[in-house]
C-alpha cells in the first residue's frame, strides 16, 4: 500500500507535467480548515520553486512536520522559477494566495509594502545573526524568515590556474588592478579560455557600490547610487574587455543570468566568474573539479575591504490573508529551526540560518558543501552592514543593470551615458 508521502509526491508530480499554470494554482484561499479550528483539521496551501532535489527535500520536511503536528496538513504546489512570480501576482491580486511561500528578496518589498504578507513575529529567530534577520524585514516588520545564507563570491576554476602557470591570488589583500592583471595573464596562457567572466546578477554592482559607502537602494526605498558611481563600474567592466582579460561582448551577454548549467564556468571557458556559495556545490559537479570559493577583490583606497555581506539565499513568507497565521508561522519555525529539516535540507537552499543548527549541520559535511560552510565562518568577521531589501520596484534592477551593462559592452554608449540612462530608469521604477 503506498504511503501518504509517495501519494502525494505522485500527485505533485502529475501537476508539474501538466503545465506550469496547473502546478502552482492553489485551490484554496487561506487554506481549508476542513470544518475544524484551533489546529484541528487544518490545511495550508506551500508554494515554492526550484530543482527536483528541492522538491524532495521540502516534500521530506513536511512529512517530518506532519508527523509531529497531526493536526495540519501542508498541502505542496511548486514549479520552475520561470513563471512563478507571474502566478504568485495573479492569486495575490485574487485573494487566493497560499498560506505559506518561497520569496525572494527582489519581491520581499514590492508585496510587504502593498500589504499582502503576514508579520512573523511569532517565529523564533533567537539563533539568527542580526543582519540575517534583517534581510527579511521592512518598517521594521519581519516579513521573510531566511531559509539559507549565501555570500557573493568569485569562483576559481584551479584546473585553468594550474594550465596557465598561474599562482592562485591570495583573496585576503587583491584589488581590482590585482584582479585584472591575473585575468589577463590567464588568458594569455590559456589555450581557449579567459581568465574572468562577467559578474552576474546586481551582485557584482552591489558589491561595487558597497565598497564606495553606497548601495542598490536605501532603507527608505530609494536609489543608493549616483550616476558617478554606476560610470566608474561600467568603465571598469569595459577596460576588462578592452584588455582581454574576458571573452568578447556576445559571450558575456549570453552568459547574463544562466543557471551552472548553461554557464561559461560550466563549459570550461573562464577561469573565474562570480556566483552565490550556494552555487558551488553544483558548479563543481559540473565542471568536475572543486572550484575555489575567493573574496571579492577591494579597491585600492577602499576603507570597508570586499565589504561582504549575507544574503538570504531565499525566504519563507506568509500571505497577510491566511486564515491560519499561528500554524503557518509554526511550519515556518519548524522548517528553519529544527534539526530534523535541517538534516534534511543540508545546504541545498545554503547554509542553514539558525546558528547552532548550522555547526551541527556543517560537521557533516564535505568536499564543496564543507568548502561553502567554511567560507561563510571564515567572512564573519568582515562583513559589512547588511543589504537593505530591494525598494519597491526593484525587481525590475538586475534586467535593467544587463542591458546597459551591454550598451557599455558592445560600444553602442560610453559608461557616463549609459550610467546616466540607467539611473534615470531604475528611478522611474521606484516611482511606478
Amino acid at each position: 500500500m503506498e504511503s501518504a508521502r509517495t501519494v502525494r509526491r505522485g500527485r505533485i508530480r502529475i501537476l508539474t507535467a501538466s503545465g506550469l499554470a496547473t502546478a502552482l494554482l492553489l485551490t484554496a484561499c487561506g487554506g481549508d480548515d476542513g470544518g475544524g479550528g484551533d489546529g484541528e483539521g487544518v490545511t495550508l496551501e506551500f508554494g515554492w520553486w526550484g530543482s527536483d532535489t528541492r522538491h524532495q527535500n521540502t516534500e521530506d520536511i513536511i512529512e517530518a512536520f506532519e508527523e509531529e503536528h497531526p493536526d495540519i496538513t501542508i498541502e505542496g504546489r511548486y514549479g520552475p522559477w520561470d513563471g512563478y512570480w507571474d502566478q504568485l501576482a495573479t492569486q495575490t491580486a485574487g485573494g487566493d494566495a497560499p498560506d505559506i511561500m518561497q520569496m525572494d528578496e527582489l519581491y520581499l518589498r514590492e508585496y510587504a509594502d502593498r500589504g499582502a504578507l503576514l508579520d512573523l513575529a511569532d517565529v523564533d529567530v533567537s539563533q539568527m545573526d542580526e543582519s540575517v534577520v534583517q534581510n527579511g524585514q521592512s518598517d521594521g516588520a519581519q516579513y521573510g524568515i531566511t531559509i539559507g545564507i549565501n555570500a557573493f563570491v568569485m569562483l576559481a576554476n584551479p584546473d585553468h590556474f594550474t594550465e596557465a602557470g598561474v599562482e592562485m591570488p591570495d583573496d585576503t589583500s587583491w584589488t581590482w588592478q590585482d584582479y585584472q592583471d591575473v585575468a589577463v595573464e590567464l588568458s594569455e596562457n590559456l589555450d581557449s579560455s579567459w581568465g574572468a567572466g562577467g559578474f552576474d546578477e546586481t551582485g557584482g554592482f552591489q558589491t561595487w557600490l558597497r565598497q564606495h559607502g553606497k548601495h542598490l537602494s536605501t532603507e527608505d526605498g530609494e536609489l543608493g547610487y549616483e550616476p558617478a558611481d554606476a560610470e566608474e563600474y561600467f568603465a571598469y567592466i569595459q577596460e576588462m574587455l578592452d584588455a582581454g582579460a574576458t571573452p568578447p561582448a556576445s559571450a558575456l551577454a549570453e552568459d547574463h543570468g544562466v543557471g551552472p548549467d548553461d554557464s561559461l564556468t560550466t563549459s570550461g571557458d573562464v577561469a573565474m566568474r562570480a556566483w552565490w556559495s550556494n552555487q558551488t556545490v553544483a558548479l563543481s559537479e559540473a565542471v568536475g573539479t572543486e572550484l575555489r570559493l575567493l573574496r571579492f577583490p577591494s579597491p585600492e583606497d577602499g576603507e570597508d575591504g570586499a565589504a561582504p555581506w549575507y544574503k538570504s539565499s531565499m525566504f519563507l513568507s506568509a500571505s497577510a490573508d491566511t486564515e491560519h497565521p499561528e500554524e503557518a508561522q509554526e511550519f515556518i519555525d519548524f522548517f528553519v529551526n529544527s534539526q530534523e529539516a535541517a538534516e534534511i535540507e543540508m545546504t541545498e537552499r545554503g547554509i542553514p540560518p539558525n546558528t547552532e543548527i548550522r555547526e551541527q549541520i556543517t560537521e557533516q559535511l564535505e568536499g564543496p558543501q564543507q568548502a561553502v560552510a567554511e567560507y561563510i565562518a571564515d567572512i564573519e568577521d568582515e562583513l559589512g552592514p547588511p543589504e537593505p531589501v530591494p525598494a519597491m520596484g526593484g525587481s525590475t534592477f538586475q534586467e535593467i543593470l544587463y542591458r546597459y551593462q551591454d550598451e557599455v559592452l558592445f560600444g553602442r554608449q560610453a559608461p557616463a551615458e549609459a550610467a546616466e540612462a540607467m539611473h534615470a530608469e531604475m528611478e522611474g521604477e521606484l516611482q511606478g
